[in-house]
């Protein structure tokens, strides 16, 4: 997967408190690993940048990016933990329970747009639901064959996948219908922001 930058801990962990706080300060893991790859295909698509520049996964149960689930599952050390224990505890069962309010100065405007429109278009969708749904994207259904018949049980996805639509009959309700216009132009940034990053890593 081609990425921008490093893995932004900060965010994520922000991302993840902001989410739980929505859900009344308590979130399924899996539920809101869901909600913020989907927060994180809304922004590239309309801003040409990913959020959180994890790295993603198609795996049985949907799109997982890899750090935020470990950074769900608390599976972190250093000052990745320390940063994370700051703001959440592990609840009972597979949740995470806000300890504080979201430091919201982490986020640009438009991320927090993208996370507001993942939690209220998604957010009342329970997280079997959400891992559902992701199979029915494009970034997730080239893996399909391999996955449901166990040759694989991960697959690393593209974010150039993200630029692309679902199919109109899905039956799900469909957030992600930027025009043409507003795609080319994000998929031109993203590509620029690649070429800049390409000198640095």
């Amino acid at each position: 997967m081609k990425i921008i930058t490093a893995f932004d801990n900060k965010k994520a962990t922000q991302a993840l408190n902001f989410l739980a706080l929505k859900e009344g300060g308590l979130i399924d893991k899996l539920k809101v690993v869901k909600l913020m790859w989907l927060a994180d295909r809304l922004h590239i698509r309309k801003y040409g940048r990913p959020i959180f520049n994890d790295i993603y996964f198609a795996m049985p149960y949907g799109a997982v990016g890899s750090s935020a689930k470990d950074l769900a599952g608390f599976n972190v050390d250093g000052d990745e933990k320390e940063y994370l224990e700051n703001y959440l505890e592990l609840g009972r069962g597979y949740k995470i329970k806000s300890k504080q309010k979201v430091d919201l100065d982490i986020f640009s405007d438009s991320e927090i747009e993208a996370l507001e429109k993942s939690y209220r278009e998604y957010g009342q969708l329970n997280q079997f639901d959400l891992a559902e749904l992701s199979h029915k994207f494009p970034e997730w259904e080239k893996f399909r064959e391999v996955l449901t018949s166990k040759s694989s049980t991960r697959e690393l996805m593209d974010y150039d996948d993200f630029f692309k639509n679902p199919s109109k009959d899905e039956g799900f309700k469909n957030i992600f219908n930027e025009s043409a216009e507003i795609l080319k132009t994000s998929e031109e940034a993203f590509s620029e922001n690649i070429k800049v990053a390409s000198y640095w890593f």
